[in-house]
C-alpha cells in the first residue's frame, strides 16, 4: 500500500469522525433546550395550580381546561375523526360460567373420588 493513501484515508476517516460528532453535539444541545422548556412548562402549570389552590378554586378542573386549550390550539389544523359506533361481540345473554349462550363446547367436573384403579 502506499503511504500517501493511507495518510489520506486516514484524514478523511478523522473529518467524517469530526463532523458527526459536531452534529451529536448540536442535537443535544436542541434536546436539553426542549427539555428545560418543558421543566419551565411544568414549573408555571404547578404554580398556577397552586395560587388556584390558595384561592379555594378547584386547581384539578382548571388543570384540565389548560390542557385542554393547549390540545385544541395544537390540533386545530387537523380534522377531528368521528368514531364508528361499535357493536358488542357477543349478545347480551352469553356468560361464560353459565355454559349457556356460548359455543359449542362446555365444561363439565371430573367425576368424585380417586381415580379408577385398584
Amino acid at each position: 500500500l502506499e503511504p500517501d493513501v493511507v495518510v489520506r484515508r486516514q484524514e478523511a476517516l478523522a473529518a467524517a469522525r469530526l463532523r458527526m460528532q459536531e452534529e451529536l453535539n448540536a442535537q443535544a444541545e436542541k434536546y436539553k433546550e426542549k427539555q428545560r422548556q418543558l421543566e419551565e412548562e411544568r414549573r408555571r402549570q404547578k404554580i398556577a395550580m397552586w395560587e388556584s389552590m390558595q384561592e379555594g378554586k378547584s386547581y384539578k378542573g382548571n388543570l384540565k381546561l389548560n390542557q385542554q386549550e393547549v390540545e385544541s390550539g395544537a390540533s386545530a389544523s387537523a380534522v377531528p375523526k368521528s368514531k364508528p359506533s361499535k357493536k358488542p361481540l357477543r349478545g347480551g345473554g352469553y356468560n361464560p360460567l353459565s355454559g349457556e349462550g356460548g359455543g359449542t363446547c362446555s365444561w363439565r367436573p371430573g367425576r368424585r373420588g380417586p381415580s379408577a384403579g385398584g
